[in-house]
């Protein structure tokens, strides 16, 4: 076992505390290392270096916060044997999607560069005699909470869109993932981002809620992101609430992919089966719920399920989830369908693998709304098929949810992908493509239960400033 602690960061330096808790790999059981337990005092600390660096940092000039960016792209792709490492510890991680964040992750880096200097401000007119400019400014400190499963995508947007801006950030990272986050800090300080504009710390779930509510309450928090599960995020919206603090909530999922009657079912399966299964359904975006047209229903079921068995060989090694809960989890909502009369077409519920961390990816038809699994986001490897027989219904089932992340439409007319993505309450449907899909270039969050605010684009820098109206007489 490694002696090594993961240490919080506040002011530039690293800061070691007494208690700590163990860090655990998915994929062995062992013990991988520890983090420190941040208690309030770290939080005060912590907000009070960010407040401080603040004063410089809100008029630093473009330039410098693009080139610190810029650098820290170029220290991304050199450090990446070491970064990808730690993801596929901490995580369980195949080598595939640590480098698929690292790889988005420097494709961040680099758009957001790009975006710094167009934060702009208006000269609106006014009545006669008045001339007014409306400036844009850095909100100050922001708190950002980012989750494992992504661990350099979440937790880096959660920094680089407030630090881009002009604010500077107190980031709590997780718990699962201490090192692989740190490693984040590590990165913008060694691009040269000044001490304290970027603070870290980490604490246990036993302490969670008491920090992240004297974080919450702090008067110098003035803005907050999440990212994570829609229960934790209501908690974090009624907090923010409670203390009138603006948030920006990218929360759970529940895709549905509808496989249209004129559809490619060959690319269909493909993609239904990447999008339900690419690193264990543990992905916010994943596939949840595939809605195919009763026409296709037979045909397309077998080519799904021979895409799975390419993808995922019965002979091979079983998925790897985070934790034996995520297991649990899974099995309880198949096994519940099942007795309720859902069809078990691929997996085996009661298969007992190496480690109780690991799941075979099951497939269920005739799944109905009783079922818990039709609504309940399974976060694993399970999807349900549905079959329907008009628009009108696949629309009905696909928004019979409260969340509305993502979605996926697969038809050859683009007429009927456009309508029938027009009807898609979700914050993006992707037709012919699996739900899964994040790209610089898009606006990414979601409507209902799956959050608010948006992530990417100029629109996910301005997030961080607001608005200053100033007038004078001529």
């Amino acid at each position: 076992m490694s002696t090594y602690t993961v240490p919080f960061v506040i002011n530039g330096e690293e800061r070691r505390v007494e208690k700590t808790f163990d860090v655990t790999s998915p994929a062995t059981g062992k013990v991988l290392h520890k983090c420190g337990i941040a208690t309030e005092e770290d939080v005060v600390a912590a907000i009070a270096a960010a407040e401080i660096a603040g004063e410089k940092w809100r008029d630093s000039p473009a330039a410098e916060r693009r080139d610190i960016i810029l650098k820290a792209a170029e220290i991304m792709d050199m450090r990446r044997d070491e970064l990808a490492g730690y993801m596929m510890d901490e995580v369980g991680a195949p080598r595939g999607w640590a480098d698929f964040n690292i790889n988005l992750v420097i494709d961040m880096y680099k758009d957001v560069a790009g975006r710094v200097g167009a934060i702009e401000g208006t000269v609106p007119p006014c009545q006669p005699g008045l001339t007014s400019i409306v400036v844009k400014e850095p909100y100050g400190v922001v708190l950002a909470i980012a989750p494992w499963n992504a661990s350099y995508i979440l937790g880096t947007r959660s920094v680089l869109f407030p630090l881009a801006a002009g604010c500077t950030v107190v980031f709590k990272g997780s718990e699962t993932a201490p090192r692989t986050h740190r490693a984040i800090v590590s990165v913008l300080a060694e691009a040269g981002l000044p001490r304290g504009v970027l603070n870290y710390i980490v604490t246990d779930p036993a302490h969670a809620s008491t920090v992240t509510e004297a974080l919450i309450a702090n008067m110098s928090v003035k803005k907050i992101n999440f990212t994570g599960s829609t229960a934790v995020g209501r908690i974090i919206a009624k907090l923010a609430g409670q203390h009138l603090k603006p948030v920006v909530l990218e929360l759970g999922g529940k895709a549905p992919a509808i496989v249209w009657e004129d559809a490619n079912l060959d690319l269909a399966a493909e993609q239904t089966a990447l999008g339900a299964f690419f690193f264990s359904g543990q992905v916010c975006m994943s596939t949840e719920r595939i809605i195919v047209h009763k026409k296709v229903g037979k045909a397309f079921q077998e080519k799904l399920l021979a895409t799975l068995e390419k993808m995922y060989p019965s002979k091979g090694d079983a998925l790897v989830l985070i934790n034996a809960n995520g297991v649990d989890k899974n099995k309880k909502l198949i096994r519940d369908a099942l007795n309720k009369g859902a069809s078990l077409l691929n997996g085996d519920v009661d298969a007992e693998e190496i480690s109780k961390t690991r799941m075979r990816p099951i497939v269920v038809s005739k799944v109905t709304p009783d079922m818990d699994l039709y609504k309940t986001e399974s976060f694993g490897p399970s999807v349900s098929l549905i079959e329907v027989e008009s628009e009108e219904e696949a629309l009905r089932v696909a928004n019979d949810t409260e969340y509305g992340l993502t979605s996926a439409v697969f038809t050859e007319d683009l007429r009927v992908g456009l309508r029938i993505a027009r009807g898609i309450e979700s914050g993006a449907v992707h037709i012919n493509n699996m739900t899964i899909h994040d790209e610089m270039t898009l606006p990414h969050g979601g409507v209902k239960a799956s959050g608010y605010g948006r992530f990417n684009t100029l629109t996910g820098v301005e997030e961080w400033v607001r608005t200053k109206t100033i007038t004078w007489r001529n």
